[in-house]
């Protein structure tokens, strides 16, 4: 079949690749424009339009599939659509363009988590299954037939990044499967069965760890904001950036029962108290400096021992 591939992200370039190296003819990729990245805010083209140039593939960019988009589309008379994560809608002509129409890999064991983030959502959430599905697109959010699914397992300490990264090279082998089934005739979709929950997309303010909630509970929001939009505590005013952490013991002899947003030092450990246990702190970021182990950072600061602000009340 002669194929259009849409997406952006680094989870999508898995299934490009894979489809790029079967039996069909991926005949265009659509990606989102190039983003300005880094402090020089440099503009970047998308992993997936790299990946794109890197397989000699034609790139159509758009950030929305309007009029314009559909008319490049359209003029490739492609057999059918496959999108992951591109970051955008697929509306009517287009859903209708190609003669099989559009599939989604979505990293979710739908209807659960419909949206933009749902591993992110599912591990925040605490769910420690989840999965892949394909399923034909329709106008409804990720409201279609699902034709394969996957399940998997979370690991007790994985991050949402590293989850992404293992779905979205699981979820290739699954995609080319079910196109290999559309091309032959035998592809068979079955409706989604239960309730469905929503997974938006996550802003700066998800990634606030709220001391109150238990340490458990707190190490769910840490895995599922990291590394995007990334978690944080705000200590004397200012951001406090956590890209490592921990489940701590709930108390510790050398630091005593520490009370929620309390700091203190077991060892070489750096623990913070939560509503009901402690987290360690692994790897920190202070505002305007680089990434350093809790500790340095602990061993930096002078005056009084640091305390993290909880909801609804000021730094103290």
């Amino acid at each position: 079949m002669r194929i259009v591939f849409a997406g952006t992200p680094a989870p999508a370039v898995p299934s490009l690749t894979a489809l790029a190296a079967s039996a069909h003819e991926v005949v265009g990729v659509v990606t989102r424009t190039d983003a300005p990245l880094g402090r020089k805010r440099v503009l970047t083209p998308s992993p997936v339009a790299q990946a794109a140039g890197d397989l000699g593939l034609p790139v159509i960019k758009a950030d929305r599939l309007d009029a314009d988009a559909t008319a490049a589309i359209s003029s490739l008379a492609p057999d059918l659509g496959v999108i992951v994560a591109y970051g955008g809608l697929v509306r009517e002509p287009l859903l209708s363009t190609p003669r099989h129409g559009w599939i989604n890999l979505h990293f979710s064991l739908l209807p659960r988590w419909r949206g933009a983030a749902p591993v992110q959502h599912a591990l925040i959430a605490g769910d420690r299954t989840t999965g892949a599905e394909v399923f034909q697109l329709v106008p409804a959010l990720d409201a279609g037939d699902v034709f394969a699914e996957l399940r998997y397992d979370v690991p007790r300490e994985a991050t949402a990044g590293e989850v992404l990264g293992t779905l979205a090279e699981l979820g290739a082998g699954l995609l080319t499967g079910v196109v290999d089934d559309i091309a032959a005739g035998t592809a068979v979709a079955t409706p989604q069965r239960g309730e469905a929950t929503l997974a938006p997309k996550l802003t700066l303010a998800d990634g606030a760890l709220d001391l109150t909630a238990p340490a458990a509970v707190v190490i769910d929001r840490y895995r599922g904001t990291t590394p995007e939009p990334g978690a944080h505590l705000l200590v004397d005013g200012q951001r406090l950036k956590v890209l490592a952490a921990l489940r701590g013991p709930d108390t510790a002899a050398d630091a005593g029962v520490l009370a929620p947003g309390e700091f203190g030092l077991s060892g070489r450990d750096v623990l913070v108290g939560a509503g009901e246990g402690t987290v360690l702190l692994k790897t920190v970021q202070p505002a305007g400096k680089g990434a350093m182990p809790a500790a340095d950072w602990w061993r930096g600061r002078r005056g009084d021992a640091p305390r993290a602000a909880l909801p609804g009340t000021e730094t103290r």
